[in-house]
């Protein structure tokens, strides 16, 4: 289970505090977990926090009953939080086999390693052995770090937008790898992302703006707003904008 309680984050902004999260709480164990919201709204740096990349000015993170608050990213992986960036990192030197197998956590065969390239939609032999460097697509490194994170089996998977970049690859294909991932680890995903199919696989919906939670619940209750399209009727993303 995650808790946030009271959770907030600022940054030096010139001679100016800037408040990015402001008094963020909620408490969810829900299987998938959306947070959706317009643009610069707070979602990745809240998923941030989540993961241990950055630190809350105040405020109390929550797994499982323990406070992680100051836990590094390191001892949050080791309790069981992966996290896939937004932009995923490159890595000169190392090969795809070696990032599954890193993540894995033990040695695992090649035809294990395959079996995971082959579930986010990449040919495992055109991949096992490339470096992950510049040769390598921004939705290749996407799915190669989904792989990853499949790989480990962790208690809560975080996704900054892990559409992003996989043009070619159905969102069909990527809603079956999130559901594979539970019923594998049985642990939750938290997904960051604008896109209503991923959407509609939630849960739980967390609508983040301004750096605060606007609205949180069933999909069947926050679908309606972030979707609407009729005549004279706006968005709540819209709506929050302003």
């Amino acid at each position: 289970m995650l808790e946030l309680r009271n959770v907030s984050y600022q940054v030096q902004d010139d001679n100016n505090l800037k408040e990015i999260i402001k008094n963020v709480s909620f408490k969810t164990e829900q299987r998938f977990v959306a947070i959706t919201g317009p643009n610069g709204g707070g979602k990745s740096t809240l998923a941030k926090l989540i993961a241990g990349i950055i630190t809350p000015t105040e405020g109390q993170i929550f797994l499982d009953g323990e406070d992680i608050t100051h836990k590094t990213v390191t001892e949050r992986a080791q309790m069981g939080i992966s996290y896939a960036f937004q932009q995923p990192v490159r890595f000169k030197g190392i090969t795809v086999k070696d990032l599954i197998t890193l993540a894995a956590g033990k040695n695992i065969s090649t035809t294990e390693a395959c079996a995971y390239l082959s579930e986010v939609g990449l040919c495992a032999r055109e991949y096992i052995n490339r470096e992950v460097n510049a040769s390598l697509s921004g939705g290749e490194l996407k799915r190669i770090e989904i792989a990853m994170i499949m790989a480990r089996g962790t208690k809560l998977s975080v996704f900054d937008e892990p559409e992003a970049g996989i043009d070619l690859w159905s969102f069909q294909s990527l809603i079956r790898v999130f559901e594979n991932m539970h019923e594998k680890s049985g642990g939750s995903i938290l997904i960051i992302s604008h896109q209503e199919r991923i959407l509609n696989i939630a849960d739980e919906i967390l609508v983040i703006a301004n750096g605060e939670l606007k609205n949180r619940g069933k999909k069947e209750d926050i679908l309606p707003d972030l979707l609407c399209e009729n005549a004279g009727c706006k968005t709540l993303l819209s709506k929050m904008d302003k």
